[in-house]
């Protein structure tokens, strides 16, 4: 770690805590999929926390956490976390208490909330206890969803952008460029090439022509820490405009959920949403069609994570993610099958997937 660095954030705390704040220890965290760089501050001082996180990015521009958003029209002209605490706070979404900033300088000063994820807080529980604390996590995502979309305000940077088809397209074509071609090295034949981008086509423009709501875009267990009795948002920075299925699925399906998660406690799951939503004031909606595009939208983002996934090995050196790869693939494999349409693609898979049979 540079000495530089850490004068700098021990500068930025005493600026914003206080001179009687005084930094003891700056230790790196593990880093996530991004380019930012988060640190533990330990702080000594009367009636101050004992410790804050320290995000840190550097480099030209404002950073994003998601390359995916170049595809958009205009960059963004204000950091989005910052962007999107401001309006989540408003909306009295339990995300992190934010100290300070210093855009120019590459810090944020946030709450430390500790190390335990929903993920790591459901593991051993019952079933009763895994789906007290997924209920909660959706309560959460309901306030993100519904009053955030009713409170919607274009001048923040989340109702700016959207999933549209160029962007589903972007993340698909992303499958195919590392999740098969430079993953296993070797380029597909063109009629599977383009009986997958058909396809591909045909579940983008059927989730582009969903009702737009605000979205997280990473609403996963590991990006709910727990605090007390309560679930904290993190890594909001990326929220935009998306069928309401998407953080849905991305609650449900994403990693190693399957171990934990299953069609059962699901299915329960799901009718907690659906039944929590017409509560808050949402129409009631057709079941088989939300399921359907519940289905749709599970599909594109394991799609997506797959290629995602072997791309931060390849090319970000970041091999840990890799290790996500067969549950998924085997979810995707699981959820094809599920659709009428969709599970023609499977023989095209199976060469370059061992798991799927």
């Amino acid at each position: 770690m540079k000495k530089d660095l850490k004068r700098l954030v021990s500068n930025k705390i005493q600026d914003c805590l206080g001179n009687q704040a005084r930094l003891k220890s700056l230790v790196p965290l593990a880093g996530d999929a991004s380019t930012r760089r988060y640190f533990r501050a330990s702080l000594s001082g009367k009636g101050l926390p004992s410790s804050v996180i320290v995000m840190n990015f550097s480099g030209g521009g404002l950073p994003l956490s998601s390359e995916e958003l170049a595809v958009f029209k205009e960059p963004p002209r204000e950091l989005p976390f910052l962007s999107l605490h401001r309006f989540l706070t408003k909306l009295q979404v339990r995300i992190p208490a934010l100290y300070g900033h210093w855009v120019d300088d590459g810090i944020l000063l946030l709450e430390d909330l500790g190390d335990r994820s929903l993920w790591d807080s459901v593991q051993g529980l019952s079933p009763e206890g895994i789906s007290h604390w997924y209920e909660k996590a959706l309560d959460q995502l309901l306030i993100l969803q519904i009053r955030g979309t009713r409170a919607r305000d274009d001048s923040f940077i989340a109702f700016q952008q959207r999933f549209d088809l160029r962007l589903y397209m972007w993340e698909l074509e992303h499958f195919i460029e590392y999740g098969i071609e430079n993953g296993k090295k070797g380029t597909m034949d063109k009629m599977e090439r383009r009986l997958l981008m058909e396809a591909f086509s045909d579940v983008s423009r059927q989730l582009e022509r969903q009702p737009p709501y605000l979205n997280h875009r990473d609403f996963h267990s590991w990006n709910l820490m727990v605090s007390g009795d309560e679930l904290v948002m993190i890594d909001f920075q990326d929220a935009l405009l998306a069928p309401p299925q998407y953080d849905l699925a991305s609650l449900l399906n994403d990693r190693d959920t399957d171990r934990l998660i299953g069609p059962v406690l699901e299915e329960h799951l799901i009718d907690y949403y659906l039944r929590r939503r017409e509560e808050m004031g949402e129409r009631e909606v057709k079941r088989d069609e939300f399921l359907e595009n519940y289905l749709l939208s599970a599909v594109q983002r394991d799609f997506k994570v797959v290629g995602r996934f072997i791309y931060l090995d390849l090319i970000k050196g970041k091999p840990q993610y890799r290790q996500y790869l067969p549950a998924t693939i085997k979810r995707l494999e699981r959820n094809l099958m599920k659709h009428p349409r969709l599970k023609n693609l499977l023989p095209i898979l199976a060469p370059y997937f061992e798991v799927i049979r």
